[in-house]
């Protein structure tokens, strides 16, 4: 792919331009080949852009709009006020054939309910599928689906998730039959609920999937699967646990006490230095590292960065539209399932 443009939804997020534009800069000087339309307030951006080289500015075309989305509406308000905010003009710039991928860290209900709304979706797919990579403790990264799209997954979606899931393996962690696997709370053939048992039997009977059967919680981080499989319920309470215990063990390295500023640094240097190594495997599992969660299922990609992002992890959430619109994920997902 000689080029692509993604479109930016400046203004999403808990910080705004102030961590979305340093971002972007970052994003644009390590894929030479990317573009942005970037939607927001050009009085609060023009200071941040300004800062910028002028090779890099000249990749970015800015769409004024002072309009943002209310985080604390409901979400059909939200829906219904959304007409010019940042966020739907950057999904309508997908929508309209003007980007190939769009990202936001802005509300994620009202990102899902938008990106439904103007983008097509896969054929044979009925819903789609919030997805993200996880960290492993080898250093290497599962793929998980749900993560909060669909809180309740019939046996046919959980299918469907199936299927898209392995080719995203295949396409982001670059794998030949990756292994797959249902989460559930035990690994025996008759535990879980109905729809999961039932997936359970469909997924033996698909020899074109590397199915492994059930995988538990304790687990998901061992990288015994390379895809894992669930409802957005589940998933979302399962992400949201890893991430949150992965900051806290973080935080230990980092945690302030009552002692001088001399005495905190120099307690943190030495413990940092007598723990290096198991440091530096914990931060294979920081979050930042891991930010973004795309909207699988599109005919587009549609990324999800956290609202809470840090310019890095911002970073890291642009670079993972990049690489699946030059992966092709999309178009791969739906080859495969017309050949079905």
């Amino acid at each position: 792919m000689t080029h692509l443009t993604l479109a930016l939804d400046a203004m999403g997020g808990d910080f705004g331009p102030r961590i979305t534009i340093p971002a972007l800069s970052l994003a644009l000087a390590q894929h030479p080949m990317l573009n942005c339309i970037l939607f927001g307030d050009q009085a609060e951006i023009s200071s941040y852009l300004n800062k910028l080289s002028p090779d890099i500015q000249q990749r970015i075309e800015l769409v004024h709009t002072a309009k943002e989305i209310d985080a604390d509406l409901p979400f059909m308000q939200a829906i219904r006020q959304s007409k010019g905010s940042s966020m739907r003009l950057a999904i309508e710039a997908v929508a309209n054939g003007k980007a190939q991928g769009c990202v936001s860290g802005g509300n994620t209900g009202v990102l899902m309910g938008l990106a439904k709304q103007l983008i097509e979706p896969l054929p044979n797919i009925d819903r789609p599928a919030l997805t993200s990579l996880i960290p492993t403790i080898n250093g290497n990264s599962s793929v998980m689906l749900d993560l909060g799209a669909n809180v309740e997954a019939d046996c046919e979606l959980l299918l469907q998730f199936a299927e898209m899931g392995n080719v995203f393996a295949e396409v982001m962690l670059d794998l030949v039959y990756p292994r797959l696997a249902l989460l559930n709370i035990g690994t025996e053939d008759h535990k879980g609920t109905q729809q999961i048992r039932d997936t359970h039997q469909q997924l033996k009977q698909r020899n074109h999937l590397n199915y492994i059967g059930f995988l538990e919680g304790d687990k998901l981080m061992n990288h015994l699967a390379d895809v894992i499989v669930c409802d957005g319920f589940s998933g979302n309470i399962a992400l949201k646990t890893l991430e949150g215990a992965a900051k806290n063990i973080l935080s230990l390295f980092k945690k302030p006490t009552e002692d001088s500023h001399l005495c905190r640094n120099t307690k943190r240097y030495l413990l940092r230095l007598i723990f290096y190594r198991y440091y530096k495997k914990l931060q294979q599992i920081n979050p930042d590292r891991h930010n973004g969660a795309t909207l699988l299922g599109l005919s587009s990609v549609v990324v999800k960065s956290h609202g809470g992002a840090s310019e890095r992890a911002f970073f890291y959430a642009i670079d993972y539209a990049v690489q699946q619109v030059t992966g092709q994920v999309p178009q791969k997902i739906a080859s495969r399932l017309q050949k079905q």
